[in-house]
């Protein structure tokens, strides 16, 4: 090694060092080691010029690379650290704060179109709230989520349109507020980026408040001021998105022509809007009173219903029905998250406290084979969690209680065959955010609570089912390790909280069926039963869990589909039987797609924009044409594990069904703007639905233009811990003198089989 040195005093000499690498120092030192100010040149050509810390390059400097990167700010030991502004070679330009070498916290960036973003940043990603501007004029200003535009969030584009309303994944989703520049106005809810589901549109000249409900939902005035984004700092942005919509007074018709949808930033054509126009000029508050809007439904973009309504009408809706409305719902997903104060909140805390103590306290012991000591009531954990704490359970803020925890090494080894990892397990139930109620869509009384990701369920039991459950329990275990593809509810808990008054509180953890990539347009509760099993039209809505006489649909399948699920469900009704169990029914959730007369106008409108924007749209996975299907309206593709959009929720489990087209190979489903899903037994299961007493060979779509619709399937067996016990014998013998007795629920097992499997049959006839 080479010095040579310029010297003021012992502590602060300046010299030259060349190390045995090929890199060179010049600057101070401290003794040995370059302390102060000096620049070091790397054997590849970077440079870095600025402040030392004995030998630890912090302080504030500037790195040039040898690519013409250059950054010029703060370093913490050899990283980008603090504030800084980094010119990339491409023409980018970042200033903000830094983290680790990646963005983190306030900033701006410039990106090689000329678009802009400032706002926050989490590990290189737009994450927080944050404004970006396209090069040609579109804004968002609202929150984003791993560098997607996420939950609220404005856009309004060049061309006029404003959509105020809720994202997913760079997409609108959710309920939302969109005016187009001729002044229409929608307030509904879109699936990603595009219209499904119910909504009201609003013609234009109109004197109506165009928000009645989303108004009422999101704080919004009718008299918010226009607000321009030019020059808004990133911390007034939030105020921004809870004041921003400029409710306008709308032109004399409505368009013909096309309108928009939301692609990254883009406009999109979608379906031309050919609604009756409203009479222009000055009206009084009774005429007002008069003016027609529409209530609209969509699918997938394709307008499928249109009614026109007063407004008189819509003002009339009762507080509580407006409360109930289904928009509301659809905001954050279903139920009502849990907050401080609620009557469940010191219940939610127990059973997070519990869960979290048993499986951390499980999961180290080395996985073994289940015993029969640990089936049984006897099988158990109790503790007791006192606020203060104790030795063995951590202090909290919720009330007193005792905790029970039902066989806890079969749960254990259950979750583990279910695919279910222990830390994702608590992080989902037990983390930092709060458990969802939801109402009970049946007449059991039971409360049902989702998480926040939704991927659990967690259901409340009386005594008889806990007994049921853990006298079942080693036939079950047995049942589900047999067969994979069983569409038995999968059971992850069995819990038991008991508070110091004396209440005494069960729970059950399930998969959650309907946490699915696919937005559940309608579902059903089948159990072969006709007695009582209907819904009142009134009651109707997207979210109803609809019954057997509700059913309008029959489903076609491929045929060895149809095979595999019947074989299952008999395996599965058998089990049940040998139990003794009833009133256990299949659960049905179906996805709609766009009729198939309308698919190529669809596909057409959906297709991504390519663009610069490195925040903005979802590449489609590429699909090698020589391993494409069909499968009437979709399309089938030889599976490929890491092509499908996400993992296997938490009710998936088992092997992927093999399609005919496919020389009899396992397919993943591929569905425009959706992405490429695993095709399961029960799950994403593409089908035809069709008209009950119509044969589907003789259907034409140029004569009648919804018969037919291609759907995707979900399906479960659900509620399988009611015994045909003395009680429900006698419910048959009194309902048997009143109803056929056939047609009434309470039925002896065997029959409730082979009625069950029976009615599924017509549900899901040979083609």
């Amino acid at each position: 090694m080479e010095n040579t040195a310029c010297t003021s005093n012992d502590e602060d000499i300046i010299r030259e060092e060349h190390l045995p690498n090929g890199d060179v120092y010049v600057g101070k030192f401290h003794g040995p080691v370059p302390h102060g100010f000096g620049k070091y040149t790397w054997s590849d050509g970077a440079i870095y010029e600025g402040e030392w810390d004995l030998s630890r390059i912090t302080g504030k400097g500037q790195i040039v690379w040898q690519s013409g990167a250059v950054y010029e700010g703060e370093v913490v030991g050899g990283f980008l650290e603090g504030s800084g502004t980094l010119k990339g070679v491409d023409g980018s330009i970042y200033d903000g704060s830094w983290h680790m070498r990646k963005y983190y916290g306030m900033g701006m960036k410039t990106y090689p179109n000329s678009d802009v973003y400032e706002g926050n940043w989490k590990e290189g990603l737009q994450e927080g709230v944050g404004k970006y501007t396209w090069s040609n004029g579109t804004t968002y200003v609202g929150n984003w989520k791993r560098g997607k535009m996420s939950s609220k969030g404005v856009m309004q584009w060049k061309n006029g349109d404003l959509y105020n309303g809720y994202w997913h994944n760079g997409l609108m989703h959710g309920i939302g507020y969109y005016r187009y520049n001729d002044g229409i106005v929608y307030v509904g809810t879109w699936s990603k980026g595009l219209k499904d589901g119910q909504g009201i549109l609003y013609p234009a000249e109109s004197k109506i408040p165009c928000d009645p409900l989303f108004s009422e939902l999101f704080g919004y005035t009718n008299s918010c001021p226009s607000v321009n984004f030019k020059g808004l700092c990133p911390e007034k942005i939030v105020f921004l998105i809870l004041t921003l919509v400029r409710l306008c007074r709308r032109s004399p018709r409505i368009s013909n022509g096309n309108v928009s949808v939301i692609e990254g930033g883009y406009a999109l054509p979608q379906e031309g809007c050919n609604t009756a126009s409203s009479s222009s000029g000055s009206k009084t508050d009774a005429e007002n009173e008069r003016d027609m809007v529409y209530e609209r439904e969509y699918m997938q973009g394709i307008l499928i219903m249109e009614r026109p309504r007063y407004w008189d009408e819509l003002k009339a809706m009762s507080v509580k029905n407006r409360k109930k409305n289904l928009w509301r719902k659809q905001v954050k997903g279903p139920g009502e998250t849990i907050y401080k104060g609620h009557k469940s909140y010191f219940l939610m805390l127990n059973l997070q406290l519990g869960i979290r103590y048993t499986v951390g306290k499980i999961t180290p012991v080395p996985l073994r084979e289940v015993r029969s000591s640990d089936f049984g009531p006897r099988a158990r954990i109790r503790m007791y969690f006192p606020h203060e704490g104790t030795q063995y359970t951590p202090p909290h803020h919720s009330i007193n209680f005792f905790w029970k925890d039902y066989c806890p090494m079969v749960f254990r080894n259950l979750r583990e065959m279910f695919k279910i990892d222990a830390a994702d397990y608590m992080m989902s139930i037990c983390g930092g955010d709060s458990l969802k109620e939801l109402s009970s869509p049946g007449k059991s009384g039971s409360i049902f609570y989702l998480s926040q990701d939704e991927r659990f369920v967690i259901k409340t039991l009386k005594k008889t089912e806990v007994k049921v459950l853990l006298k079942m329990l080693p036939k079950y275990y047995v049942h589900v390790g047999a067969y994979e593809n069983t569409l038995i509810t999968k059971f992850f808990g069995l819990h038991r909280i008991t508070l110091k008054s004396g209440r005494k509180v069960r729970f059950v953890v399930m998969g959650n069926m309907f946490r699915t990539e696919l937005r559940i347009h309608r579902r059903y509760d089948l159990k072969g039963s006709t007695q009582g099993r209907f819904t009142k039209k009134e009651n109707i809505k997207e979210t109803t869990t609809l019954k057997d006489l509700d059913l309008t649909y029959v489903f076609y399948v491929e045929k060895s589909w149809r095979e595999a699920l019947f074989r299952q469900i008999s395996l599965d009704c058998m089990f049940l039987e040998s139990q003794s169990i009833i009133d256990y029914s299949m659960l049905l959730g179906i996805h709609f797609r766009a009729p198939e007369h309308l698919r190529s106008h669809l596909d057409q409108d959906t297709q991504p924009l390519e663009s610069e924007n490195p925040a903005a749209c979802n590449s489609s996975d590429s699909v090698n044409p020589d391993e494409i299907f069909r499968q009437k309206g979709f399309l089938l593709v030889a599976h490929e594990p890491g092509s499908v959009s996400s993992a296997p929720g938490s009710h998936i489990r088992g092997s992927m069904v093999r399609a005919s087209e496919a020389g009899d190979e396992e397919v993943d489903l591929v569905l425009p703007g959706t992405g490429r899903l695993r095709v399961q037994l029960g799950v994403n299961m593409p089908a035809r639905a069709c008209l009950k007493d119509q044969d589907i060979t003789a259907v034409s779509n140029e004569d009648d233009t919804y018969k037919v619709y291609d759907v995707v399937l979900y399906l479960g067996i659900i509620d399988i811990l009611q015994e045909y016990n003395v009680k429900k014998k006698i419910e048959h013998c009194v309902k048997s003198l009143k109803y056929d007795p056939l047609s009434i629920s309470a039925v002896e097992p065997s029959l409730y089989a082979k009625r069950f499997m029976s009615f599924l049959e017509k549900v899901f006839p040979e083609q």
